[in-house]
């Protein structure tokens, strides 16, 4: 397995001098998100009109055969709408919503289908999104256009103020008039930095503005054309079983080499020992006897492997005892000086404590293998609800969870408990490597 240790090239990037208030403006994500509040209003107005006659010519033909497979047939396209404006959201928001579960008939046939996408929450859903859009789109593109081009256009205002008295007629704005020829023009220079300065204060605030305005678009976006909760659940469920089923096969595969390559093979040339030391008992006790005694020896380094192999599948330690007592027996075994520290009041559900004890050793197993360090510390806490294992060292650093290394693996299978693996550790050290794992006393 690839070292959880291997260093990752990497940059110093240099923060730029400039603040961020004043970048704002001219980002590509402020442009991008306008863009998409520009592109909603025409889009959402397609999208209504659809609807609407969806519904109305469905809703229409109901008292026939044929309103049934129009509306099953219109609310079909309004997910592959709904494809589209996902698409919209993921290039323009950087919005990534996952695709929602297709629709499943029971069985084949176009009735079956039909039926289906009737009964799909997913798919009036889409619909409702389509009806819920148009509102909201006239206000944003209307608020967002006029309060970016007002900001814009005050800005830029001592740039075409010489329209006015060359085209108009008049020395400027027009702030106030009785339409008899008098009133008040934004003329003088002062004036005319007064306006300059507000709409500089516009400008700067419509990026946010903008912001905040396709935060909307991303809660309806991500709440009505994504996949439902109880999908994502169910998803995710039959991920980490998957991970769980391979976890174990994996470790049966390793009980089953350990057993083959070690305590079964040494048993093995034992009963010939035995058997050629019974053979030469009678002709040659002095040599039968040595056998023995070193077939003694191979007995002690059975037993001793049996033991190493059962404190892997579980300690007794760990049962009898607790994590404090099994995590400082597991650090005395660390080839690294290792200072332990448990903060308890009373123990986990077992198989939590079990999954924090394996993922303490093969943390522990890391820093002795990979780390190049010279002491490290393990602490094992409860905040709330969670239970915490935090493995430091002081070695060379750049673990990381890329595909192929053994923190992968292990970030893998705390995800299957609900769990989670955060990995700090920059280049030249030193390592912090947290475990979140659920309580479940």
């Amino acid at each position: 397995m690839e070292s959880a240790y291997t260093p990752q090239p990497h940059s110093h990037p240099h923060p730029s001098r400039v603040p961020v208030a004043l970048r704002a403006p001219f980002s590509g994500r402020t442009w991008r998100e306008f863009l998409y509040l520009f592109l909603s209003y025409p889009i959402a107005c397609v999208l209504f009109v659809y609807a609407i006659g969806v519904l109305a010519v469905g809703a229409g033909l109901l008292v026939t055969f044929l309103g049934i497979p129009v509306l099953a047939g219109g609310l079909a396209g309004a997910r592959g709408l709904g494809g589209l404006e996902r698409a919209r959201a993921r290039a323009l928001l950087g919005l990534e919503v996952a695709t929602p579960e297709p629709v499943r008939p029971a069985k084949p046939g176009l009735m079956a289908w039909i039926g289906a996408v009737l009964k799909s929450g997913v798919s009036w859903r889409h619909l409702l999104y389509c009806l819920l859009r148009f509102p909201w789109a006239i206000f944003a593109f209307i608020f967002s256009l006029t309060f970016w081009t007002l900001g814009w256009m005050l800005l830029t205002y001592p740039l075409w103020r010489w329209v006015f008295p060359a085209y108009l007629g008049q020395p400027g704005i027009q702030l106030w008039g009785d339409g008899l020829g008098n009133g008040l023009y934004v003329d003088t220079p002062a004036e005319i930095g007064l306006v300059s300065g507000a709409g500089l204060l516009l400008v700067l605030a419509g990026p946010w503005v903008i912001r905040g305005l396709t935060q909307v678009d991303r809660v309806l976006v991500h709440g009505l054309l994504g996949p439902s909760s109880l999908a994502t659940r169910v998803s995710q469920l039959e991920s980490d079983r998957g991970v769980v089923v391979d976890t174990a096969a994996a470790d049966l595969r390793r009980i089953e080499r350990d057993l083959h390559d070690g305590a079964q093979a040494r048993l093995v040339s034992l009963a010939m020992d035995l058997g050629l030391a019974k053979e030469k008992l009678a002709e040659d006790p002095q040599a039968a006897a040595k056998m023995v005694d070193e077939a003694h020896g191979e007995v002690k380094i059975a037993l001793q492997e049996l033991r190493d192999l059962a404190r892997g599948i579980h300690p007794a330690i760990l049962t009898d005892r607790g994590l404090g007592p099994a995590l400082s027996a597991l650090a005395a075994r660390c080839t690294v000086p290792v200072t332990v520290t448990v903060d308890l009041d009373h123990r986990p559900a077992a198989a939590i404590e079990g999954i924090a004890y394996f993922t303490a050793s093969e943390l522990l197993q890391n820093v002795s293998k990979h780390a190049r360090a010279t002491g490290a510390t393990l602490d094992v806490w409860r905040t709330g609800d969670r239970l915490m294992v935090l493995v430091t060292d002081d070695g060379r650093g750049g673990a990381h969870t890329d595909d192929g290394t053994g923190l992968a693996g292990l970030a893998e299978r705390l995800a299957a408990v609900e769990g989670l693996l955060i990995v700090d550790s920059p280049v030249g050290g030193p390592t912090h490597i947290t475990a979140e794992l659920p309580w479940r006393g």
